[in-house]
């Protein structure tokens, strides 16, 4: 940065001794030090969001090491990582695995789809809202777990139960975003269909799903996690098989490792589906 003095030399004294000012002619430059912006570390963005689980494992595992918690009520993660070998060894683990994603995803299958075509036939009909639009919203406020004992009375103690309760689960999320999805389309686009004399099947293909396709696709990933929740609970129905039969019968040998472990893979089932639904969002909506 420069800045301009005034000089007072001896030579512009006048004959009184009086100082004459000159004008600012000499410029003298001035350095001033302008603090430099922090800088970020850059890390990948992976790297961020594993780093706080990360530093919950090593606490975890600190604290069984020095005997602060004990190994019965929170096994460590060596613990936990022994439970895992040997559920693999035994072939338990990847039978478990694929009979509940089977479950999860036959229900989210049904009770997306339907969800799906009961979100556009309401959002698209005034008559359909009106018939069922209050039935689904009362759904939405019951606990699918206070559903259990009323589905074993209708469908018994088998995998149908288990199935219901799942589309039961996943149903309204998806019809709500749906719904809301096409309800907040822009008027004039459809006055722009009116205009052009738009069927309504070319109404719904080329202004209708384009435009809902973000809700729709925000609607599955709320099913999917509604879905894995209720499977957590239709697996305790008399499950014989899948990762909620695991853990009862560890529960019953009071193997709080093997249970620690199951309840570990449902989490991690939740993140790979939810990572899987972004990784689709993204892809279909990468004009936004």
């Amino acid at each position: 940065m420069l800045a301009r003095k005034s000089i007072i030399s001896a030579d512009s004294l006048g004959t009184d001794g009086s100082a004459i000012l000159i004008s600012p002619t000499a410029v003298e430059p001035v350095d001033i030090a302008e603090p430099l912006p922090a800088r970020r570390i850059a890390l990948p963005e992976m790297v961020w969001r594993l780093l706080v689980p990360l530093l919950l494992v090593i606490a975890w595992q600190a604290a069984s090491s020095f005997g602060l918690v004990s190994d019965f009520v929170l096994p460590s993660p060596a613990s936990v990582l022994l439970a895992y070998r040997e559920l693999w060894q035994s072939g338990d683990l990847q039978a478990a695995v694929h009979i509940s994603l089977w479950r999860a995803g036959l229900g989210l299958l049904i009770g997306a789809g339907a969800g799906l075509l009961l979100g556009l036939a309401a959002g698209l009909f005034r008559s359909a809202e009106r018939g069922y639009d209050a039935l689904l919203h009362m759904l939405r406020t019951i606990p699918f777990i206070a559903l259990v004992p009323i589905f074993i009375v209708w469908f018994g103690i088998g995998e149908t139960s288990k199935i219901a309760l799942i589309v039961g689960a996943s149903i309204t999320p998806m019809y709500l975003s749906v719904y809301h999805a096409i309800r907040n389309i822009d008027p004039k686009l459809r006055e722009l269909g009116q205009a052009f004399h738009l069927s309504k099947l070319h109404y719904i293909r080329l202004i209708v799903l384009p435009l809902a396709l973000p809700g729709i696709l925000v609607g599955t990933r709320y099913a999917a996690a509604a879905a894995l929740l209720a499977l957590v609970a239709a697996e305790q129905i008399n499950a014989s098989a899948g990762i909620g039969f695991i853990l009862n019968n560890a529960n019953q040998f009071q193997r709080t490792d093997i249970i620690l472990a199951g309840i570990l893979i449902y989490a991690v089932l939740g993140i790979l589906v939810d990572a899987l639904l972004r990784h689709t969002e993204h892809r279909f909506l990468s004009w936004r």
